[in-house]
């Protein structure tokens, strides 16, 4: 079997969410034929997401069936250079934001970077709260990075994940008084000068708001996407959509809304109660035609697995772990989604 044969094979493998064939897509960047092994080149760009894994399994399966081995690799192509990139070796980097405190972001945010951990990508958190960082805490992360002999940073790891966090540098009770120039100069600093390696996926949980941090990101770093956290509540929607705007602004896609804090069920009754409202999350993707990426309850052990360190996402017995896992999947999915689209 020739590499015109095999093209036709993969014309039966469909993407699940452009609606069309991989070949139709564009997304075969390279393929030739040996044997009875095929090499595959696929413009995959979200590694272990569950629709690019479902697309290498569909091809390896199509050619099983016509006798033949895949040998796959995923590559997207970019317009930018690997010289001219600020993180050459980050794959994706997903902001995380709100237009308010008090929304559980950095939980989200938290969840999120250890979700895509246990699906099994490499990743780092970087922790760009710098007025109130408090994802170590959430993490339990006692080590603080080191030094390299030219004075780089090497960032701790926790359930897999990097982190960087301004809690590492200063004291745990002094208070961060800063002016915009020395925000966008810090922050700059702690992704320049940390020896991230070779990510998948770097999450960014800013702080809340459309201020300096988040302005420094935008125009220093290339963002996959943002996720927006809001709860149901009509005033958090209001400010949820100003960090839209600003995302619309800069030309970022947004990976979707996550609703948190939406219902919570009373151990004792059994009773749901909306306590924030119900579907304002879900209402306001809708209007604003954005994927919702789901919601996640008001669960005491939220509170628990942020305080003791232990995001809730990595306990495979809990229901709210479960949401916060589909949430993950769902991040992971819409970065693909992105990235196959830019390949057409």
């Amino acid at each position: 079997m020739d590499a015109s044969e095999v093209r036709d094979l993969l014309r039966e493998v469909e993407d699940p969410d452009l609606g069309d064939d991989i070949v139709s897509l564009g997304l075969v960047n390279d393929l030739s034929v040996e044997g009875d092994t095929a090499t595959i080149s696929l413009a995959l760009g979200a590694p272990y997401s569950p629709h690019e894994t479902e697309i290498a399994n569909r091809v390896r399966e199509v050619l099983s069936d016509h006798g033949l081995d895949a040998d796959l690799s995923a590559r997207v192509d970019d317009d930018v250079s690997a010289d001219e990139q600020v993180l050459p070796n980050v794959e994706n980097i997903i902001a995380v934001a709100s237009g308010k405190g008090g929304v559980g972001k950095s939980t989200v945010a938290v969840n999120i970077a250890a979700g895509l951990s246990q699906l099994g990508a490499r990743v780092g958190l970087f922790d760009a709260d710098v007025y109130g960082p408090n994802v170590p805490r959430m993490v339990d992360a006692d080590e603080v990075p080191t030094a390299t002999e030219d004075e780089t940073m090497i960032p701790p790891e926790q359930f897999g994940v990097k982190l960087m966090s301004m809690a590492f540098l200063v004291g745990e009770d002094d208070p961060v008084i800063w002016r915009g120039p020395m925000v966008h100069k810090v922050l700059t600093q702690l992704w320049e000068d940390v020896e991230w390696g070779h990510l998948d996926y770097m999450v960014v949980d800013l702080p809340p708001g459309t201020g300096d941090a988040q302005l420094t990101l935008l125009q220093s770093v290339p963002v996959t996407g943002a996720v927006i956290v809001t709860t149901p509540q009509d005033v958090a929607i209001d400010d949820a959509r100003k960090g839209l705007r600003m995302f619309g602004k800069h030309d970022t896609p947004v990976l979707g809304i996550a609703e948190n804090m939406s219902t919570f069920k009373c151990p004792d009754c059994g009773g749901e109660h909306d306590i924030f409202g119900r579907g304002g999350g879900a209402k306001f993707a809708e209007d604003n035609d954005m994927p919702f990426l789901g919601s996640v309850p008001i669960d005491p052990s939220v509170r628990t697995g942020g305080d003791e360190g232990r995001p809730i996402v990595l306990d495979e017995d809990e229901d709210t772990g479960d949401a916060f896992r589909v949430l993950t999947e769902n991040v992971a999915n819409n970065v693909g989604v992105i990235k196959r689209r830019q390949q057409r």
